[in-house]
């Protein structure tokens, strides 16, 4: 198992869950310098079913802090939403929370 400390908490990282049993997860886009706010807030609202003022204020988050958790869940319902947020041109990920 690869764990490496982020800060001052361990972070299981996306191979290592186990997503057979469904274990908890966050959803964590990062900020880029090519997608624009709206089409981040579309696409929060399109793949994630947010509202539009969730999506701003994430969006918002995203832009000031670098990253943002989105959405947690259990893995085997965030992988599809990963990858749906990933093909749109976003930088995200899936990190345990176990």
């Amino acid at each position: 198992m690869s764990i490496y400390a982020s800060g001052q908490e361990d972070v299981l990282l996306e191979e290592d869950i186990d997503v057979s049993i469904g274990e908890p997860a966050d959803l964590i886009v990062f900020n880029d310098d090519h997608n624009t706010f709206d089409w981040v807030m579309q696409s929060f609202v399109e793949v994630l079913g947010h509202t539009a003022e969730q999506s701003e204020q994430l969006a918002l988050l995203i832009h000031l802090k670098g990253k943002a958790t989105v959405k947690s869940a259990a893995f085997n319902e965030l992988r599809p939403k990963k990858d749906a947020l990933c093909d749109r041109g976003l930088s995200a990920v899936i990190e345990g929370k176990g």
